[in-house]
């Protein structure tokens, strides 16, 4: 069902013009208004784009994939799609899933080179084939078959980036130098839930690693009946726990969005007896009361939040 566009043309208008900054992440939007939570500042620009799409199409799932498209064609974004830092061997892989809370479809590509967008991929693999991840060169020949335009990635600036890393590397290693990956989440007036995550990794990564992003229930899972959780940070943390399933599973036995994200960090934390900032994730999540909630390790993460209403960022609480 479409959106009345006169409904929400007042708040559509109002967030060109907005982007103040809140000091909590634990809120919840009016009733009946779309819901888009995204990762990072960088995930402002991509959730109004979200919004806007929403708007126009009545599809919750074009607006992740047009939402996170902004962030992938984004060359000052160093961690997701074009201009993402490149692995050891000077090569940008993207990792990227798609889920629809709706139904539980899903779509993932890992290892992904010369394609741009592959949340767009991710998406179609969901949508057109009986799997859930392809990964490198099938990934790839999939793209191809289904239409989608190869593009070089590896921009000048991330090139000679590389080279003076490379320089200093005596022997073959992996420098979480970034790990700023977009995860956004949305919910239309009707409930209809989804998420998407997409990535190039951290940065200098050994060729082939895949993190947590594209892997379903650690960098994103959604459920149509309770909610998302999307993570960003050093993937392996978040794999070995399925961080984001454990959120939206937090949830459904009644933790808040931003009490599940705490939880699942300090039991991390707990397990792997180490002090929280030592891990680099970060959370962020959705219910479906349209609540909104994040929680991290890092002091610096912040999320962006996009109704018909508002378009800000907010900070996350900080687990200590």
């Amino acid at each position: 069902m479409k959106i009345d566009r006169r409904e929400f043309a007042g708040g559509l208008s109002a967030l060109a013009a907005t982007s103040s900054f809140a000091n909590f992440a634990c809120s919840q939007t009016a009733k009946n208004q779309p819901l888009f939570v995204a990762t990072w500042n960088f995930g402002l620009p991509a959730c109004k784009q979200s919004l806007e799409t929403l708007l126009k199409t009545g599809s919750v799932l074009d607006a992740i994939e047009k939402g996170i498209n902004v962030a992938e064609a984004d060359v000052k974004v160093d961690s997701v799609g074009v201009g993402g830092a490149p692995n050891a061997d000077g090569v940008v892989q993207l990792d990227a899933c798609f889920m629809d809370g709706e139904t539980h479809g899903a779509g993932s590509v890992a290892a992904l080179e010369n394609y741009p967008h592959p949340i767009s991929v991710a998406r179609r693999v969901m949508e057109k084939t009986k799997h859930v991840l392809l990964v490198g060169n099938g990934a790839a020949e999939f793209a191809k078959k289904q239409g989608f335009k190869t593009q070089e990635l590896l921009t000048e600036e991330q090139r000679s980036k590389w080279q003076a890393w490379k320089a200093k590397q005596p022997v073959e290693t992996s420098t979480p130098a970034n790990h700023d990956t977009i995860a956004l989440v949305g919910m239309d007036t009707n409930g209809h839930i989804a998420g998407g995550c997409s990535t190039s990794g951290l940065a200098y990564k050994m060729a082939g690693r895949v993190g947590d992003s594209p892997i379903l229930g650690s960098g994103l899972y959604v459920d149509g009946e309770i909610g998302a959780a999307g993570a960003t940070g050093i993937g392996e943390n978040v794999m070995r726990y399925c961080g984001s399933f454990l959120i939206v599973e937090l949830m459904r036995s009644g933790m808040e969005p931003e009490a599940a994200c705490r939880a699942t960090i300090e039991r991390i934390a707990k397990h792997d007896k180490k002090s929280p900032a030592d891990l680099h994730i970060n959370f962020l999540a959705i219910n479906k009361q349209g609540r909104w909630g994040a929680a991290g390790t890092d002091a610096g993460f912040e999320i962006a939040v996009v109704t018909a209403d508002i378009a800000r960022l907010e900070k996350s609480f900080l687990v200590k």
